[in-house]
């Protein structure tokens, strides 16, 4: 097999352990792990003495689109965390406005598509007025989960009385985060 990067000669780092190893890439894309040295390649990279991690899940960011994108917006943001090792992020939902209906998260997924140079979910806000709606919400393509903020937080997003987290777990099966 033809590769068109081989990182060979690295300490991989992943769910099996650390070892020595190759990494065979194709398209952008990994085709093989192991011992890839009698295998040919356009670019060779030799990796001896750096480790070679995978790619890093950043559960909370916040990149203030819509609403803030003097600040950061979808693409600066994913760009930035590209170039820091991460491939995924999950975004928070306080932005002007505020991600807390089923037409805010298909907005920012239609906002994110095309620009965001890594994988995305956003997390949608439960609020005192939306509980009836998060059962339907969390299940929308794109969501990473309910994000539940006890404490201060933009617009409507803050959850100030114990009835209302009781009603928003009552209303959720799947992920909520909590900052309390």
């Amino acid at each position: 097999m033809i590769f068109d990067l081989i990182i060979k000669n690295g300490t991989l780092v992943n769910h099996a352990g650390i070892g020595s190893g190759d990494i065979g890439v194709i398209g952008g894309k990994i085709a093989a792990v192991g011992d890839l040295l009698t295998q040919s390649a356009a670019q060779i990279i030799d990796a001896k003495g750096l480790h070679i991690l995978p790619g890093i899940i950043d559960s909370q960011v916040h990149f203030r689109e819509p609403g803030l994108e003097w600040k950061e917006d979808l693409e600066t943001g994913a760009n930035a965390a590209v170039l820091g090792g991460v491939t995924s992020v999950f975004e928070m939902p306080n932005t002007n406005p505020t991600t807390s209906t089923i037409d805010d998260l298909q907005e920012k997924v239609r906002r994110a598509t095309g620009r965001m140079s890594c994988d995305f979910a956003f997390y949608a806000g439960a609020t005192g007025e939306n509980t009836g709606q998060l059962a339907e919400l969390e299940r929308e393509i794109g969501c990473a989960g309910i994000k539940v903020f006890m404490g201060a937080s933009t617009g409507k997003l803050l959850v100030k009385d114990d009835v209302s987290v009781g009603q928003i777990l009552q209303n959720i099966n799947r992920r909520a985060a909590f900052h309390c």
